[in-house]
């Protein structure tokens, strides 16, 4: 029990204070995970991380789910989700039965100054990745020509190709395998395993033709949000065109409220995939409200969770595989390219516009980096900086 609480509340915790998107809330976790809880080594961080890169579904959740498991269980796993999940949640379920008496634009300063925050976070993060995944000039090389390439041709797609050669080169060219460190992450159930992949496929295949035969708009919204969260590479930024797609066409949401939502989404802490409870509690069609809410966000996060109890028990066994281990070396590198990519665009470009941006990001950096404060603790001073400087 004390496991479980740890978890739910360390995961809670980086809710309420994981601003930036998929990319900075990686480096969160990082830092609670691996830096201060030393529940996983950097390395089989790294690995966890690469792993989700291929997986579809908003990868910060399922590492999280991921840690959650490996420490509490399954139990954990759903715990780790809902702390995770919950803040960024309820303030979209409010924010959409609230948003006819809102302007959200009286709060741009304060939200501008969360996205500031969020560049300082992402860089220290890729700085001290970089300096554990890329320790000599072949992962540095690959590290850049991943950025590089991902800043002129980027989709979710030529990322995971790029993972794939990061990996095939690693294992020829990376060093011997006994000089790599594998340290154990989660054995798991196998059996266990093989369900929760059936169940991810059987869901994926099946919910169409009930939605079909039973024209209930209860497994309508439970189909549409499933399969978005099944079929969709990249994380949270992507789904949402996939959702756009669902929702507007068939007149459950305007195209102006989903652009609302869309905006309050990329300001608060959390994952982008809890605007599906936005959704759902805006919806025009009942089940909406908090009902809707639940139900979306539920089906959105589902194959997520299915997908990381199914794979982890086997990937620990492939992980053991010298190849396969020298093939992570190479990967991992990659993975901090695209996160120096990251930084770039989407991190940089939607908050640096003037000097005052600039000193204020450097500043949150010298103050993370150097004089070593929580994370949380330089988020809630820039907030209250940017009241003066906005």
């Amino acid at each position: 029990m004390k496991n479980h609480l740890e978890v739910f509340f360390t995961a809670l915790k980086l809710g309420c204070t994981s601003f930036g998107g998929p990319i900075a809330h990686l480096s969160y976790f990082h830092d609670e995970y691996v830096t201060k809880k030393k529940w996983i080594s950097s390395h089989a961080y790294a690995d966890l991380v690469a792993l989700c890169q291929f997986l579809p579904g908003p990868a910060s959740s399922q590492v999280g789910m991921a840690i959650g498991l490996s420490r509490a269980g399954i139990f954990g796993a759903i715990l780790s989700w809902i702390g995770f999940t919950l803040p960024s949640a309820i303030i979209l379920i409010f924010f959409g039965l609230g948003i006819t008496t809102m302007d959200v634009t009286t709060h741009n300063h304060w939200l501008h100054g969360l996205k500031v925050v969020a560049v300082a976070v992402v860089a220290q993060a890729i700085l001290g990745m970089g300096k554990k995944l890329c320790p000599d000039k072949e992962r540095i090389t690959i590290a850049v020509l991943t950025s590089v390439i991902l800043l002129f041709l980027n989709s979710a797609f030529l990322q995971v190709a790029i993972l794939v050669f990061s990996g095939i080169f690693g294992i020829f060219f990376l060093k011997s395998a006994s000089d790599l460190p594998h340290e154990p992450f989660h054995k798991g159930n196998k059996t266990l395993g093989s369900v929760f992949i059936f169940l991810f496929f059987g869901l994926l295949i099946f919910l169409p033709f009930l939605r079909e035969l039973y024209q209930n708009q209860t497994i309508k919204l439970f189909d549409s949000f499933y399969r978005a969260g099944a079929l969709v590479f990249g994380g949270g930024h992507v789904v949402l065109p996939l959702l756009q797609a669902e929702v507007v066409p068939s007149g459950w949401v305007s195209n102006d409220l989903f652009l609302a939502g869309y905006g309050i989404s990329n300001a608060i802490p959390g994952p982008l995939f809890a605007f599906s409870s936005y959704l759902g509690a805006v919806s025009s069609v009942e089940p909406n409200g908090w009902e809707g809410a639940i139900i979306c966000l539920v089906a959105a996060f589902l194959p997520s969770f299915l997908l990381v109890i199914g794979v982890l028990p086997f990937w620990e066994k492939l992980r053991k595989n010298p190849n396969i281990r020298k093939s992570m070396l190479g990967i991992n590198a990659s993975v901090v390219g695209i996160l120096l990519a990251a930084l770039y665009q989407p991190v940089w470009t939607n908050a640096i516009f003037s000097g005052k941006d600039f000193a204020l990001a450097i500043t949150g950096f010298l103050f993370l980096e150097f004089w070593k404060l929580p994370s949380w603790i330089v988020v809630v001073a820039t907030v209250l900086i940017s009241f003066y400087i906005y």
